[in-house]
C-alpha cells in the first residue's frame, strides 16, 4: 500500500467525513445520511450525499464520489499524498516517514510548485533591480505603493529571452520541467528545438492558492506596441485557470461575508490598497461554473464589479446566470463616473467607490435597469415593449412581497395598472416554469448520461454483461459494508467468479483488506492502483446498499447469478459434443 493501512485507519477515525465536508458544503441530515449542494458542479437541487456509516460520499448528479481523502484531493486540487498530509495536519497527526509511495507524480507537482516559487522571487527581485526600472515606474504610475507591490509579490520579467531560464537552470531545473510548468516556450524553427522565456518585458502577477503555493503567473505588457496586453500561464499539472480565483488567498482573510468580483488583476490590487481587501478576480477568461461554485463557498454575497463597457456588461450578465445556480446573493456595482474601479478610485477616492458599493443593485434591479436602456419610454410603443421585457425579469422573482414592490414601482413610474403588470409577470412565470421543468428533466438526463459515461469508461465491459455486472456490484457493496459476510462466503466466491475486469480488481482489493484488517475502507484504494474516476465508481457501488435487503441471502443470490453468467461465457469445444448437442449449438449461432 502507498501509506500504511493502520495510519489510514487512524486518520479516518479522526478526520470524520461529516465534519470535514461541512467546512465546504452546507449539509442537511436525512435519517442516516446527509445531503447538500454538490461543490463539484452547479445545481439547485441537492444530489450530493454523505454516508457517515461508511465514511464516504457520492454525488448522484455528476458521479463524483469517494472517501474523505478523495474529497479533499478533489476540492483542494491536491494529489493523494498531499491530501493525506492536509488532513493529517488538520487533525494533528504526524505523517509516517517510511512509506513506499511511488512519488513520481507527487514529486513532479512539488518541483513545479518550487519552480514557480523561485520564479516569483526572481521576478520580484528583477522589479527592484536596474533592469526592472520600466516595470516599477509603470506600477508607480498606476498609483501602487511599494507595500502593496510587496504584499501581492508583483514582479518584472526582464526584456530578455533567457533571463528566467538561466536563473532556474542554476537552481537545478531542466528545460523540460520549466516547459511543463509553462515558464518556458518551445521553438522548433529550422527543425531545431529552442527553449525561451514565456514572459518577457512584462509586470508579473503571481497567482497564489489558499495554501500559499504559487500556481501560475499573469504578465501585463508595459508598452502599447505589445502583441498581447496579457500573457497568462496555460493549464498545467498544478493549475487550472477555470478553477482558480486571483487574490482569494487574501480575500478569505478579510473577515467579510462578501466578495467584490472584478475583471482584472490591477483592479483587485488597487482595491486592496484602498482598503477593500475582499476584492478578487477571474483569471483571463469568462467566469466558469467552477469559479462561481468556489466563490459561493467563501461568501454569501457577491458584488459584481465589471468594467463599464459592452464587454464588461456582457460578462456581468453571464456571471449573474452562473450565480443563479448557486445559493449566493448577487449585486451589481454601477461603475458610474469611470470605466473600472481603479479609475474611479484615482479620480474620486475610495469613498466614492464605497458609495457605489452601498448603492449596488441586486440582480433584479440590474436587469430592469438594463432592460430600460433600449426603449424610448416617452412613446406608447417603447413603454409597451419595455414592460414586456420588465415582466420577463419580474417572472424570475420568487418572493410575492418582492414582486409586489417591483410591480408597484413600475406602475407608479409608467402609469400602468399594477394588477396588469402582476398578471403579465405571472403568465410569463407559468410559461417559464413549464420550460424550466423540461430543461430540468433534460439536465437530470444529462447528469445521468455523465454518470453512465463515467461508469462505461471505468468498466467498459458492464453494458455487455449487464446482469453479471449488477450482481457483482450488489455483492461488492454487501462485502464492503458487511465484512463479516466474507468469512461465510469465501468458500463459494473467488476472483474467477467475476466477469468484468474492473469489478474483479475491486473484489481483490476488498478481499485483501478484509483478510488483512477485518474491514474495508476506501482510503486504502486511494493510491496509484486506482484512479480518481475509479474511486468514484467504487463509491457509487457502496451507495447500492440502502436500496437492498443487505443479507447473506442476497449475496448468495448474486453468487448464483454470477455462476450462471460465467457458465454462459465459457467457450464450448465443439469436438466434445454429441451430434445432437452440436446441432443445437449450430442453430444458436
Amino acid at each position: 500500500m502507498a501509506i500504511d493501512e493502520s495510519y489510514l485507519l487512524e486518520l479516518r477515525s479522526r478526520a470524520d467525513i461529516e465534519s470535514i465536508v461541512s467546512a465546504y458544503v452546507s449539509l442537511k441530515r436525512k435519517g442516516k445520511i446527509l445531503t447538500g449542494l454538490c461543490p463539484f458542479h452547479n445545481e439547485k437541487t441537492p444530489s450530493f450525499t454523505v454516508y457517515p456509516e461508511t465514511q464516504s460520499y457520492y454525488c448522484f448528479g455528476c458521479g463524483n464520489g469517494g472517501d474523505v481523502i478523495t474529497f479533499i484531493k478533489n476540492i483542494e486540487n491536491l494529489d493523494y499524498v498531499e491530501a493525506v498530509r492536509f488532513l493529517s495536519e488538520k487533525v494533528g497527526l504526524s505523517m509516517p516517514q517510511d512509506n513506499h509511495y511511488d512519488a513520481g507524480l507527487h514529486e513532479k507537482r512539488r518541483r513545479m510548485f518550487e519552480a514557480n516559487r523561485l520564479a516569483a522571487r526572481f521576478f520580484h527581485k528583477m522589479l527592484y533591480s536596474p533592469v526592472g526600472q520600466a516595470g516599477l515606474a509603470y506600477l508607480h504610475d498606476r498609483g501602487l505603493s511599494d507595500s502593496i507591490i510587496t504584499k501581492f509579490g508583483l514582479g518584472f520579467a526582464p526584456d530578455s529571452w533567457d533571463a528566467l531560464r538561466t536563473a532556474l537552470h542554476a537552481a537545478g531545473f531542466t528545460d523540460r520541467e520549466l516547459y511543463e510548468a509553462n515558464l518556458l516556450r518551445l521553438s522548433t524553427k529550422n527543425d531545431r528545438k529552442h527553449y525561451y522565456d514565456a514572459f518577457v518585458n512584462r509586470v508579473m502577477f503571481p497567482i497564489i492558492d489558499l495554501r500559499g503555493n504559487v500556481l501560475a503567473f499573469s504578465g501585463r505588457a508595459i508598452t502599447s506596441d505589445a502583441r498581447a496586453k496579457y500573457v497568462n500561464t496555460s493549464d498545467t499539472l498544478i493549475y487550472k485557470k477555470g478553477e482558480n480565483i486571483f487574490a482569494l488567498n487574501f480575500a478569505k482573510k478579510s473577515g467579510k461575508d462578501s466578495l467584490i468580483l472584478c475583471e482584472g488583476n490591477m483592479d483587485v490590487v488597487s482595491l486592496h490598497q484602498a482598503g477593500f481587501d475582499n476584492a478578487v478576480a477571474g483569471l483571463g477568461t469568462a467566469l466558469t461554473e467552477q469559479q462561481a461554485s468556489l466563490l459561493s463557498r467563501y461568501a454569501s454575497e457577491i458584488l459584481l464589479c465589471y468594467d463599464n463597457d459592452e464587454a464588461g456588461q456582457k460578462a456581468a450578465r453571464k456571471a449573474l446566470a452562473l450565480f443563479s445556480k448557486t445559493t449566493v446573493h448577487v449585486k451589481v456595482i454601477n461603475m458610474e463616473g469611470g470605466k473600472d474601479p481603479d479609475e474611479i478610485i484615482k479620480k474620486y477616492g475610495p469613498e466614492r467607490f464605497k458609495a457605489l458599493m452601498n448603492g449596488a443593485a441586486n440582480d433584479i434591479e440590474y436587469k430592469l435597469l438594463k432592460a430600460r436602456e433600449g426603449f424610448n419610454l416617452n412613446t406608447s410603443d417603447g413603454k409597451v415593449k419595455f414592460l414586456e421585457a420588465a415582466c420577463a425579469v419580474l417572472a424570475q422573482v420568487k418572493s410575492p412581497v418582492e414582486l409586489d414592490v417591483y410591480a408597484g414601482r413600475l406602475s407608479e413610474e409608467l402609469g400602468v395598472d399594477k394588477q396588469a403588470i402582476l398578471l403579465q409577470a405571472k403568465r410569463v412565470h407559468k410559461n417559464n416554469a413549464y420550460r424550466n421543468k423540461k430543461e430540468k428533466l433534460k439536465e437530470v438526463r444529462d447528469y445521468e448520461k455523465t454518470a453512465a459515461k463515467a461508469t462505461r469508461e471505468v468498466n467498459p465491459e458492464r453494458e455487455k454483461h449487464l446482469r453479471a455486472a449488477r450482481a457483482e456490484e450488489v455483492l461488492l457493496a454487501s462485502l464492503m459494508n458487511n465484512p463479516a459476510f466474507f468469512g461465510q462466503l469465501k468458500n463459494s466466491i473467488s476472483s474467477d467468479l467475476f466477469i468484468t475486469s474492473f469489478n474483479r480488481r475491486v473484489f481483490e482489493a476488498v478481499r485483501e483488506q478484509i483478510e488483512s484488517n477485518g474491514e474495508f475502507m476506501l482510503s486504502a484504494l486511494s493510491d496509484a492502483s486506482f484512479t480518481s474516476e475509479e474511486i468514484s465508481a467504487v463509491a457509487r457501488i457502496q451507495t447500492l446498499i440502502p436500496q437492498l435487503a443487505n443479507t447473506l441471502t442476497e449475496c448468495r443470490d448474486c453468487i448464483k447469478v454470477l455462476s450462471e453468467e460465467k457458465a454462459k461465457n465459457v467457450p464450448v469445444n465443439p469436438a466434445g459434443l454429441s451430434d445432437e448437442d452440436f446441432l443445437k449449438l449450430f442453430h444458436q449461432q
